[in-house]
């Protein structure tokens, strides 16, 4: 059985690639890891820092652990590049953790997907900075016209 399409398509063009990576961004918000699994094929490679994951099955395991660990999470993706069937991204979100620590992750991600627009591979490089609490600057799901300066941290 094919899986069903998953518009944009590629090969991708600026406004279609923008349209995907805002897609990938939504869902990601949603916290639901079989949401966003679905966008992956079954088979799907994936590298996230140096964990390296495969199918559906292991993306749902791997990011139902993500969310449990990383609460409140809030995630802005950008569009750095595309070219036919790949998209290039640059991220940051932020959460606190269980011991209500806050945290800035910043990363890019690579991202190769099938005719279908099912993502076949995706390879992401985090790093992590502590912050505070008055530090935040990702709160919940982006809103029409937001846009986030790809600041470091402030100076001392």
């Amino acid at each position: 059985m094919s899986e069903a399409a998953r518009p944009p398509l590629p090969p991708f063009t600026e406004e279609s690639a923008r349209a995907k990576v805002q897609a990938a961004e939504d869902a990601w918000n949603s916290r639901d890891p079989h949401r966003v699994a679905q966008a992956y094929t079954p088979d799907s490679r994936w590298r996230n820092r140096d964990t390296f994951v495969t199918g559906r099955a292991e993306i749902e395991a791997f990011l139902t652990a993500k969310w449990e660990r990383e609460l409140d999470y809030a995630l802005r993706k950008d569009l750095w590049s595309y070219s036919g069937d790949r998209i290039a991204v640059r991220f940051v979100y932020e959460w606190r953790d269980d011991a209500g620590r806050w945290w800035r992750s910043h990363g890019n991600e690579l991202w190769e997907f099938d005719p279908q627009g099912l993502m076949s591979r995706r390879e992401a490089s985090i790093n992590d900075l502590a912050i505070t609490e008055a530090e935040r600057t990702v709160h919940g799901p982006r809103r029409p016209g937001e846009t986030y300066a790809w600041a470091g941290p402030r100076p001392s």
